[in-house]
């Protein structure tokens, strides 16, 4: 039993039907929060990107990454997961699966990261290493 309980959680790639239930919740969502009038006035007026949802195997719960566009993060999750029954319930009559998963929203940083990144590559000591070849001889 403990030796099933790890191979579970331990870095397995997502199954192909996780990946596609997971993108269909996606599309799913991403239309919602562009039709839906929200009355919660932290989402009322948010411009929302759903970046990425990741499905358990069991497909019974669902984790939703996504990257509020007018900043806000944390007061627009936390919203997202005071809506999250409401978002069930509509997701339910959208995606026809035999179980509705739970929703959790989280914060998808990938975006700010990459900015940093990008940031940090621009720098002129690291454009210089670059144009060098990057083996750090100088030469």
């Amino acid at each position: 039993m403990r030796k099933r309980a790890q191979s579970a959680r331990g870095g397995r790639p997502p199954s192909q039907r996780q990946l596609r239930v997971g993108e269909e919740i996606r599309h799913a969502l991403a239309q919602m929060m562009t039709q839906t009038e929200f009355r919660d006035p932290d989402l009322a007026g948010q411009s929302i990107t759903v970046t990425e949802v990741r499905v358990s195997p069991d497909l019974r719960n669902a984790t939703v990454f996504v990257t509020p566009l007018g900043g806000g993060a944390d007061t627009v999750v936390a919203a997202l997961q005071r809506a999250s029954s409401y978002m069930r319930g509509q997701l339910a009559k959208a995606v026809k699966l035999r179980h509705t998963p739970s929703l959790k929203f989280e914060y998808d940083g990938s975006f700010d990261q990459a900015e940093r990144i990008g940031a940090v590559l621009q720098k002129s000591g690291v454009e210089r290493d670059i144009a060098d070849g990057g083996d750090g001889s100088g030469a």
